[in-house]
């Protein structure tokens, strides 16, 4: 069987495959674990982000960019910066 022409099988199928199958992928999850998912679970859990509060896309956009800038605030408001 043919994955690549398989009707059931995607691209984000065959994504999913490698990063499974291969050590080189699984060092890359353990990599975005380490690094980009502790930002969205303090948003989400910290900062109780689970909903925007706006609707239109714009403003969704400019709502999203705000919540992505607290923890970078907060660095900088850690190591006294912010004077």
């Amino acid at each position: 069987m043919d994955l690549y022409r398989c009707s059931t099988w995607s691209f984000f199928s065959s994504i999913r495959y490698w990063v499974d199958s291969s050590d080189i992928g699984k060092r890359m999850i353990a990599a975005r674990f380490a690094t980009v998912e502790p930002v969205f679970g303090n948003l989400r859990h910290n900062k109780r982000l689970t909903r925007f509060s706006l609707r239109d896309r714009g403003k969704l956009d400019g709502q999203w960019k705000l919540y992505c800038m607290v923890p970078n605030i907060e660095k900088l408001a850690h190591h006294e910066y912010a004077g």
